[in-house]
């Protein structure tokens, strides 16, 4: 009689929805269900028991991992203190510490956005990490003049649309924990970077990075020389994951819903799909869908997600159904 075969190596924990769900042990949620509804974006389902099961224990552990990062400073400058080179402590005092860097990952329709806003409401509660900003990576996309020059609006949102050494240039400010650190502006009305117009980031004690590419890995460089990564910079990754049958229904839902609220103002870029019939707006969302969206999951995005510390699955409905967390 032959034995089984030995379980397959596995480097992540695996969770049910309920699993997940009781590591939360009684914490009370610090958000309202209206609070949480001024969160959502269009055609989001996140509720009160979405945001207790799933987005509690999130901020649980991240918490632990904020704390965990802050004493391994106070060690690492406890170290270098007594290296002989002079009082190097300093660095890392609470004052000076840079923040803690999540990113947050995902393909278009996923819920990257109300996610993000309400994990940064949710952590923001805390009194041991008060200040959390969150950016998002589309102000670092080209301007839609650049694109055009490089022959990419029809590739927005793959690698190559961003301006990588600037988002690097940012986050390797913010990692050095200088005071202010300035980020452009992306406005989805007019799909464009907004000229002269910027956001402070001032060293926060967490920072929400969102982004479909944040977790590519390391280029080549023509000379041979590996470049960074903006993985480099994140102290934390999540990654949220979906069938590709359910994301192509939500792209598309969404873009029907956008007819009659943000294409309908006569300053979007967007706005001459306003008055479309739904079975032409669906034609163009399915069009836009299969050669853009699709082809950036599938080459780019989704090739990055065992990279993620954290993986939340969605089902159908929009909810997450189940959890991978990487093993330290």
């Amino acid at each position: 009689m032959t034995s089984a075969a030995p379980p397959a190596p596995n480097p992540f924990l695996e969770f049910s929805r309920e699993e997940w769900a009781a590591l939360r042990d009684r914490t009370p949620l610090p958000l309202t269900e209206p609070e949480i509804e001024r969160l959502r974006g269009l055609l989001d389902v996140t509720d009160i028991d979405e945001v207790r099961d799933v987005y509690l224990p999130i901020s649980q552990l991240l918490s632990m991992y904020v704390r965990a990062t802050s004493e391994l400073r106070g060690t690492i400058a406890a170290f270098a203190s007594g290296t002989g080179g002079g009082d190097r402590q300093g660095q890392w005092t609470p004052e000076t510490a840079p923040p803690f860097v999540i990113g947050i990952a995902g393909s278009v329709s996923v819920g990257k956005s109300t996610f993000s806003r309400t994990l940064r409401d949710l952590l923001a509660r805390s009194p041991e990490h008060p200040e959390v900003g969150l950016i998002t990576t589309d102000g670092f996309l080209y301007p839609n003049a650049e694109l055009e020059r490089r022959g990419l609006m029809g590739r927005k949102g793959f690698p190559e649309s961003y301006d990588q050494r600037a988002f690097l240039r940012f986050l390797t400010a913010v990692k050095s924990g200088q005071e202010t650190v300035q980020a452009p502006v992306y406005s989805h009305l007019v799909y464009d970077i907004v000229a002269d117009e910027c956001v402070d980031v001032k060293r926060p004690d967490i920072l929400l990075v969102e982004g479909l590419n944040l977790l590519q890995p390391a280029r080549t460089r023509a000379d041979g020389r590996t470049s960074l990564a903006v993985s480099d910079f994140l102290d934390f990754s999540i990654y949220l994951d979906a069938r590709r049958s359910d994301l192509k229904r939500w792209y598309t839902d969404r873009f029907l819903a956008l007819r009659s609220t943000a294409f309908s103002d006569p300053q979007s870029y967007f706005h001459k799909f306003a008055s479309l019939s739904d079975e032409a707006a669906r034609g163009l969302a399915l069009e836009i869908w299969t050669s853009i969206n699709e082809r950036n999951l599938m080459d780019n995005i989704l090739p990055t997600r065992g990279r993620a510390r954290l993986v939340l699955r969605k089902g159908a409905d929009h909810r997450v159904e189940r959890v991978r967390l990487r093993k330290p």
